[in-house]
């Protein structure tokens, strides 16, 4: 097999599994797009993406990471959410990638809410009612991370598309 062949086809690999990887916050999505792209232009000699669009690309990559922590940092903070809510977000989503669609859904929010908990060491109505409003703040946050990344990701297949195929 030609090894050009073989290096379009682990960019695919890596373009298709970044996919994935917008919604699963384990795995770099984006990056991995990027790096699919990048080794697709380096496979082609870069006839069809040359630096310049690479560049925006590679822009584009490191704005969709920052926007991913400032909307997760903002849905937590809206809320007051504490540190430990934020590690309890990021277990939760670990914990729930065992669980498939339900667990990615409600692993942040289990997470930050017990992690809220855990701080207040309380379970009268108002620190589980505090509890709640924290989980569903960094959850929001993770969302609209998750739709940013998406817009991010589409964006950049169009760019790549365009100057692959025009």
């Amino acid at each position: 097999m030609d090894w050009h062949v073989l290096l379009y086809v682990l960019a695919g690999l890596l373009i298709l599994v970044g996919l994935v990887g917008i919604l699963l916050p384990l795995l770099p999505g984006v990056p991995l797009m990027f790096a699919g792209m990048l080794l697709a232009a380096w496979a082609d000699g870069f006839r069809h993406l040359g630096w310049g669009l690479l560049s925006v690309l590679a822009a584009l990559t490191l704005l969709s990471m920052a926007l991913d922590f400032w909307a997760t940092a903002q849905g937590a903070k809206r809320v007051g959410a504490s540190r430990l809510a934020m590690w309890g977000a990021a277990l939760g989503t670990l914990v729930g990638l065992f669980f498939g669609l339900p667990g990615l859904l409600l692993g942040p929010f289990i997470g930050a809410l017990a992690g809220e908990l855990l701080v207040l060491r309380s379970l009268r109505a108002e620190a589980i009612g505090q509890a709640t409003k924290v989980g569903a703040g960094t959850w929001i946050g993770l969302l609209i991370g998750i739709v940013l990344r998406f817009a991010l990701a589409f964006a950049m297949l169009g760019l790549f598309a365009f100057a692959w195929w025009i």
